[in-house]
């Protein structure tokens, strides 16, 4: 059986106070070297504490109960929100950091104070392993055993976690790049190697915010819930007393921990309107129990018909 749905506001919250005081060394070091690789970098901060914001805010905002205009809720708004962040990313993190690779590249200049730059970058690397730490015991409560993180990222409901695990390991991945970057521009003297790392990050955010914007894109299109839920609701249905078959069986997240379940269903045809009406009542408890997130639940009565040819 899979996890219980999981809170994953602390990985956010994590993951926001390491890229605040990510950011500001960062940039404090930029002031001070002038390196592309360190603006780069100190910009990729900045957009992903804007993105833990942004993650938050959905989080708020899907609360909110279903209204006249919205009977289903605000539930997607989590994913609307994680879609926006792989937008800023792309746009924000991955373009700006290409551009400034690009431009070291035709105007390169000679680092200052390389020692600061690998100061700030050794230490945003602690601050941000910490984060990733975070983002892993969490993912870790709610990851079905033997499924593979890239598994997990495609196959997960819940967008905070894909964000924060793809964010902080492409943050990990974009210091070490750009460490590499300043050291190698340190010790050649050649400020293009500078704007080598710079590439290199604005490349790795891009492809990271592709990997998001096509999972966010289909969790914000709509996702049935997984194959493991389906099945134990499609089981519950059958064994259900005076139920002689389930006929088809739709679900579709409608958030994380929101799921419409839309059934047609054959039942004892000896069965009274009223004992029919009690029948569905008890049978949508009962599909409740199996899977607590089955929030709207719509059973149809129908006969079954074999399939024609």
């Amino acid at each position: 059986m899979p996890a219980e749905p999981h809170d994953s506001r602390r990985a956010i919250v994590a993951a926001l106070a390491a890229n605040l005081g990510i950011a500001v060394l960062k940039f404090v070091a930029f002031l001070v070297t002038q390196s592309s690789s360190m603006l780069s970098e100190s910009i990729h901060s900045v957009a992903d504490t804007g993105n833990q914001g942004l993650l938050l805010i959905g989080r708020a905002r899907a609360r909110r109960p279903a209204d006249e205009q919205h009977p289903f809720g605000y539930g997607t708004l989590r994913y609307f929100y994680a879609f926006v962040v792989a937008f800023v990313l792309f746009s924000l993190g991955g373009v700006f950091s290409i551009y400034e690779g690009v431009d070291k590249l035709r105007h390169p200049h000679e680092l200052e104070s390389a020692v600061w730059a690998i100061a700030v970058l050794l230490g945003s690397m602690v601050m941000e392993g910490l984060s990733f730490r975070t983002a892993i015991r969490e993912s870790n409560a709610v990851r079905p055993a033997g499924e593979s993180w890239w598994q997990f990222i495609r196959h997960t409901k819940n967008p905070d976690l894909p964000v924060v695990l793809l964010e902080d390991s492409a943050a990990l991945v974009g210091l070490l790049i750009a460490l590499l970057g300043v050291v190698v521009a340190d010790v050649t003297g050649n400020g293009r190697w500078d704007g080598v790392g710079s590439l290199g990050i604005g490349i790795l955010l891009v492809a990271v915010a592709i990997v998001l914007v096509i999972e966010m894109g289909s969790l914000l299109l709509g996702e049935a819930a997984r194959p493991e839920v389906v099945e134990r609701i499609r089981r519950t249905i059958d064994a259900f007393p005076s139920v002689q078959r389930g006929i088809h069986l739709r679900t579709e997240h409608l958030g994380p921990d929101e799921i419409v379940v839309a059934a047609k269903v054959e039942f004892d045809p000896d069965l009274t309107v009223a004992e029919l009406a009690a029948t569905i009542d008890a049978l949508e408890v009962e599909i409740r129990k199996t899977e607590p997130r089955a929030t709207l639940i719509f059973v149809e009565p129908d006969v079954y018909r074999e399939p024609a040819g």
